[in-house]
């Protein structure tokens, strides 16, 4: 029996993957950066950076400094992006007795924030950032973290995903992974997932 959901945040719990590529996009664009082929969903800032600047270390932490500062003039709304079922289900999965964790790349500030304007802080029993483990998704350990926090055994918990490495990650931990499947058409491979869900709320079929 599942007695725990532990969700990614970025392209799951809300849609903001579209929205992180676009204010990359632009930033680059504007600093005449060439913009890498491909996309960085379920990344992690270090490893973007590496690609987008991969042989000048001082250049990329400057750009990255510069880009920080472009971000924080235009601050992700997470109000807006939280996905609308989030909130529904995470309130029957509590009324069913489940746990709810939360394990993202984001930064912990960006995660809580993001709980707190999309209304799902109080629904959370733990969450967690990528950043304060010791090797980002695809290594298991942001999922043993979460695993650890809410005493089970990987078997009591399913993990829901979108990106490859997100679901490596979880796989990785021994967990099974739902895949949502992305609400843009990005192409990315789900196909290590248990099962691809097409909306959020489709997690309740899959708890017995």
């Amino acid at each position: 029996m599942i007695e725990a959901v532990i969700f990614d945040m970025d392209g799951v719990l809300a849609d903001t993957e579209y929205y992180y590529e676009n204010r990359r996009k632009n930033f680059l664009l504007e600093n005449s950066i060439p913009i890498p082929e491909g996309n960085f969903i379920g990344s992690n800032e270090k490893a973007i950076w590496e690609a987008i600047v991969p042989n000048d270390p001082v250049r990329r932490q400057e750009m990255l400094m510069a880009y920080r500062e472009y971000r924080k003039a235009r601050p992700t709304p997470y109000g807006k992006l939280t996905d609308p079922q989030a909130e529904p289900l995470m309130n029957a999965l509590r009324s069913r007795g489940l746990k709810v964790a939360v394990a993202s790349s984001s930064a912990a500030p960006d995660i809580m924030k993001m709980l707190t304007e999309g209304g799902l802080k109080a629904m959370v029993d733990f969450a967690f950032s990528g950043e304060d483990c010791a090797a980002h998704k695809p290594a298991p350990d942001i999922y043993l973290k979460a695993l650890n926090a809410l005493g089970l055994t990987a078997d009591k918990a399913i993990a829901v995903e979108d990106s490859p490495t997100g679901i490596a990650s979880a796989k990785a931990a021994g967990l099974k992974v739902l895949a949502l499947k992305p609400r843009h058409g990005e192409p990315l491979d789900q196909s290590a997932a248990d099962c691809i869900i097409t909306q959020l709320m489709d997690v309740k079929e899959h708890l017995d």
